[in-house]
């Protein structure tokens, strides 16, 4: 089984940073993709940023510039940046990785629990 740990939302002022991170632990054999996504109140979830297990990166059109997604692939785990917040940033900011378990068994995608993220005016 495999589990996305994250931490590091909260409450900050516009203009403010805030930097989330994301650690999978348990069985794991390798970790393609690693994403954040968020969701906020009466919104579809919506990708934010992803990152290749080469370190490619992409963005939605709305953070870029603001954001940075990076991982540690020793430590299983990615990390969002997240500069200039915006009070239209407000949202629960879920990760999702792209794990295999065992070799030769194929990947599967596994969320976090999510983290709440507030940006006050």
């Amino acid at each position: 089984q495999v589990q996305l740990g994250e931490s590091g939302g909260g409450l900050v002022q516009a203009g403010g940073s805030l930097r989330l991170s994301c650690a999978a632990s348990g069985t794991i054999f390798s970790i393609n993709a690693m994403g954040w996504y968020r969701q906020a109140p009466g919104k579809q979830r919506e990708l934010v940023a992803s990152i290749s297990s080469g370190g490619s990166t992409n963005y939605a059109d709305s953070v870029k510039g603001r954001f940075t997604i990076s991982r540690d692939n020793a430590k299983n785990t990615v990390y969002l940046q997240m500069n200039s917040l915006k009070p239209e940033d407000t949202a629960v900011y879920y990760c999702k990785a792209n794990v295999r378990i065992k070799l030769l068994t194929p990947n599967y995608d596994y969320w976090g629990q999510g983290t709440q993220v507030t940006v006050s005016s």
